[in-house]
């Protein structure tokens, strides 16, 4: 049985105001909170919170797209979108992405 592809996701959206991005910023916090102690090893998950209070959200997935997501799954992740229209200025921009190259290092 093959691997199953490997895929990108990106996501941005623009918050209400400075509360609402330190809101989301703490929530989102609990989502990796929560991935650091399950640990699965078919994503690779980052935010990015920008100078103007919007967050870029990058997800590489390498499960299959009828398998179980780990993030949207987790018990954090639904905690983070609870309210999160209400944080949020606008709607969200999800995109598919195409991974060019990449050099990952740690990052604190």
């Amino acid at each position: 049985m093959p691997a199953p592809a490997q895929f990108c996701v990106i996501t941005r959206y623009a918050t209400a105001s400075a509360e609402a991005a330190d809101e989301n910023q703490r929530r989102v916090e609990g989502v990796f909170a929560e991935l650091a102690q399950v640990r699965p090893d078919n994503i690779s998950y980052l935010v990015l919170r920008l100078a103007d209070d919007s967050f870029l959200h990058v997800a590489f997935h390498n499960h299959a797209e009828d398998e179980v997501n780990p993030i949207t799954s987790a018990k954090a992740f639904a905690h983070f979108t609870d309210g999160h229209e209400e944080r949020r200025q606008g709607d969200f921009d999800r995109q598919r992405a195409g991974l060019v190259g990449a050099y990952v290092t740690t990052i604190s």
